[in-house]
């Protein structure tokens, strides 16, 4: 009986249309009878599980919570695909991934795609960008690059420095990263000296690097992004008391493609308790610091009278694992990784409402578009948040199916040796990998399991079954796979011919120089006999 009911529990919960379904409306029309003005701010790597019970209890985060108390925080909203570039890529265009085929950092959106800014400069708005972008292409250096690649050949090789913490040890340090800080001011002046003069609505973004880990020099020439830093003043915000230690499966345990990320974001050593409990508290300091500079909008939107007329809007293009299931960084469809922060106040917006609906990034822009009154393309993957948030809408019952009750995440790129979807509904979260077979996927009931320790795609196979059928509606998973594949050798067979007689040379000197140059030969010759291989997904 159990399962019966579980089954159909899973089944109603995914009666619902797919993207571009017939008689769905995805926004309505323009509701205020004055435009409001729009300010998005974008962190990057902001666990969104912090802006709610309980990590909310770890660090104090004041303008956060300034947000959800006059306004709207959506308590599971998530990524389309936990890296920079392709999920900035979803947030700008609201097409899923596989659709803008945003497959890593370095590939992101055309240069003249429209955006929803595009669209709202021609509806009225003023329109202003400060800071980090990262849509069309993100920081990607030749190593990223060549690992995501070649994340199919058979080896295995650290790829990242090992996470560590750096503190500078002044109690007075506020602005430890100096070009967010620099940004902020500039969008602060921006509201000042421009935005307060305009007759029309603006919109303003601002897009920040924190809480993303800073460089690490030390792991060698091609170093990645290892190092949790903060100061003194940014630590003491921190219930140090309050930290969770996550639990950890055994190496052998692990799911295949969980070793594999591990392993290369050199995780499989040994970590002291203290070692673990550091990085998350340093990382939550990066947090509260984050918070603050979103303070610096919300405080200069007081002063000069516009908070009452603009509708402000906080989210994060993913998450950081901060040493959860023994990773830190993102890349994953775990709930640190995935998962990020979504609130919105202003003018029409409901105060103190949390909505447990799923929604993801893609949402962004049909919600952008709705606020300025803008008609949306009929192609978009997301659906406008409006009905969700705005007080504008009295008859909430006509609205509950207007967004789909799942979101899809999937990411295609380095740290991760196979495709990776995830499905996520109202209860379940369903991981599926590279063609549905070769690798074994991975089930979670994040209500009784919100750690995500225990796989139950066995246990549960008819739900299995109806998630994977679902998730199959909505993409052709196998086939995106397949497409990847070839993408990934086309684009690895350019380079190695642009890099010629250095080839050897340039390969064993890229981040996993450690590993490699112990058996230089043993690792060209994976590659070579990868390359020889028909394009198909490899087996794990």
């Amino acid at each position: 009986m159990l399962l019966l009911w579980v089954l159909v529990v899973a089944v109603s919960a995914l009666a619902a249309p797919d993207p571009g379904a017939g008689g769905q409306r995805r926004g309505a029309a323009r509701v205020w009878p004055v435009a409001p003005n729009v300010v998005l701010v974008v962190s990057d790597s902001f666990d969104g599980r912090l802006t709610f019970y309980p990590g909310s209890q770890v660090v104090k985060l004041p303008f956060i919570n300034f947000m959800k108390a006059h306004g709207t925080s959506f308590l599971n909203a998530y990524t389309n695909s936990p890296i920079c570039c392709p999920s900035r890529a979803a947030m700008w265009s609201g097409l899923f991934t596989h659709l803008t085929e945003s497959w890593n950092n370095f590939k992101g959106l055309d240069p003249n795609y429209t955006t929803w800014m595009d669209i709202m400069e021609k509806h009225g708005y003023r329109t202003q960008k400060f800071g980090k972008l990262d849509y069309i292409s993100g920081h990607h250096s030749i190593s990223n690059r060549v690992e995501a690649w070649t994340r199919d050949v058979a080896f295995l090789l650290r790829q990242e420095g090992r996470p560590m913490v750096n503190l500078i040890p002044k109690k007075t340090k506020v602005r430890v990263m100096e070009k967010d800080w620099k940004n902020t001011d500039r969008a602060v002046n921006w509201l000042r000296k421009e935005a307060s003069n305009y007759t029309q609505p603006f919109v303003l973004y601002l897009g920040l690097n924190l809480p993303h880990p800073y460089p690490s020099p030390s792991s060698g020439e091609n170093f990645g992004s290892s190092t949790f830093h903060t100061s003194l003043y940014w630590l003491k915000k921190v219930s140090y008391d309050a930290i969770k230690i996550p639990k950890w499966s055994p190496l052998s345990e692990m799911h295949p493609v969980d070793y594999y990320s591990s392993y290369t974001k050199n995780c499989t050593g040994k970590f002291t308790e203290k070692e673990i409990k550091n990085i998350r508290a340093f990382y939550y300091a990066m947090c509260a610091e984050t918070d603050a500079m979103l303070g610096e909008i919300i405080l200069a939107l007081r002063q000069l009278g516009l908070l009452q007329k603009t509708i402000v809007i906080y989210t994060s293009d993913h998450g950081e694992l901060a040493m959860e299931h023994r990773q830190f960084y993102k890349m994953s469809m775990y709930e640190a990784s995935a998962h990020v922060p979504l609130l919105v106040m202003g003018p029409g917006i409901k105060a103190n409402l949390q909505v447990p609906n799923v929604v993801s990034l893609v949402d962004i822009y049909p919600t952008m578009l709705d606020i300025a009154g803008a008609p949306l393309p009929q192609n978009l993957s997301g659906y406008s948040l409006l009905p969700l948030s705005s007080e504008m809408f009295k008859n909430e019952h006509k609205f509950k199916n207007l967004h789909p009750p799942w979101i899809l995440s999937e990411f295609h790129g380095c740290n991760v040796n196979a495709s990776t979807y995830m499905l996520r509904t109202n209860q379940w979260k369903y991981i599926a990998y590279s063609d549905g077979t070769s690798v074994l996927p991975q089930l979670f009931d994040l209500s009784s399991d919100p750690d995500e320790l225990t796989n139950i795609a066995t246990q549960f196979p008819e739900v299995t079954y109806s998630l994977d059928q679902k998730l199959r509606s909505i993409i052709n998973y196998p086939k995106v796979s397949a497409s990847v594949h070839q993408y990934n050798k086309e684009q690895f067979i350019r380079w190695k011919l642009s890099v010629g007689q250095n080839y050897s040379n340039v390969i064993a000197n890229l981040r996993w120089h450690q590993d490699w140059l112990q058996e230089p030969r043993k690792y060209e010759s994976a590659i070579d006999q990868w390359l020889k291989t028909p394009t198909n997904p490899k087996k794990i």
